[in-house]
């Protein structure tokens, strides 16, 4: 089942009947949503009200809740503790996973994060010889630090020489930030399913940071993100504008508007292939995290990852 992305950006209140979110807004019904369909949901707007069974409803139904602060990105979520049967010993063989194992899987990440971003810039008519050199010279643990060299050639090829990726720079970085954060919640949400704690890394390892296996696991999948943020940017598909064209761009122009919003928070139902079969993105981040779970359990060797 394509689990939904629901967010709530208008007054309202939230309450369960039925097994079903109902919102409200001016006393009016505005939407009735079967629990079981609903992946994440986000809160966008300060003036929400909602009562203690329907989060209880929604984290028994293994849904994610993202709720949005003042400066609009996330500012809290919530994610279920009992929605795998056999956590227990899940979390054991994620404990237990040796250093050898954790490079090997990192190894394969950064791999596949850099084989995403060549195809990416070939589908814009950018040479990509320095990127596949680079995904096939990946060692145990990324010991050369492949991954940021292989960033800066990205980046800069994506979009222009004058872009400079920032957590908290201009526009288009607003946008690029922003999904980021969804796709987190997203990843952190399949983490639990598949009976891995999201804290406990592969290769994150900040002690602030609670979601460092998701930062990890998350990796392959900004592409997504960054094909999106290129389209929204530049009002263009990928492949239509040159590099000198990509430099004329505005970095300060736009804003997250709940249609670019909307946008963003799409990718989690598009399509993409891994495997040979297309599904949801988020059915595909829940087979990713399943595969990582199975690689800690040492029943298979390999993390199964989406191509662009």
């Amino acid at each position: 089942m394509i689990k939904r992305t629901v967010s709530i950006d208008n007054p309202s209140r939230l309450n369960i009947d039925h097994k079903q979110l109902v919102i409200t807004q001016n006393d009016e019904t505005v939407g009735r949503i079967p629990i079981e369909d609903i992946g994440l949901l986000i809160v966008e707007h300060p003036n929400v009200s909602y009562t203690h069974s329907c989060f209880m409803s929604l984290l028994e139904n293994n849904s994610a809740i993202v709720l949005i602060g003042k400066s609009h990105y996330p500012a809290g979520l919530f994610l279920p503790l009992e929605t795998n049967s056999v956590q227990t010993e899940r979390f054991k063989s994620q404990i237990e996973a040796t250093v050898p194992l954790k490079k090997q899987l990192w190894q394969q990440i950064v791999c596949k994060k850099i084989t995403n971003q060549a195809k990416l810039l070939e589908s814009k008519g950018v040479p990509t010889a320095p990127l596949t050199e680079m995904a096939r010279n990946v060692k145990s643990g990324d010991s050369a630090n492949l991954e940021a060299h292989a960033a800066r050639y990205y980046w800069k090829n994506l979009l222009g020489k004058k872009f400079k990726r920032d957590r908290f720079g201009l526009y288009p970085n607003n946008l690029l930030n922003y999904g980021y954060i969804i796709l987190r919640a997203a990843t952190a949400r399949s983490l639990v399913s598949s009976g891995l704690l999201p804290t406990l890394g592969i290769h994150h390892r900040n002690k602030y940071n609670a979601f460092c296996l998701a930062d990890d696991v998350m990796e392959p999948y900004r592409v997504f993100i960054d094909r999106k943020v290129y389209e929204l940017y530049t009002g263009a598909d990928i492949g239509e504008l040159e590099i000198q064209d990509m430099d004329e761009l505005p970095l300060d122009k736009m804003s997250l508007t709940k249609e670019i919003k909307k946008e963003l928070l799409g990718l989690l139902a598009a399509d993409v292939v891994l495997d040979g079969s297309t599904f949801p993105l988020m059915t595909a981040l829940n087979r990713t995290t399943a595969s990582l779970q199975r690689c800690f359990a040492k029943e298979q060797k390999d993390i199964e990852y989406p191509g662009l």
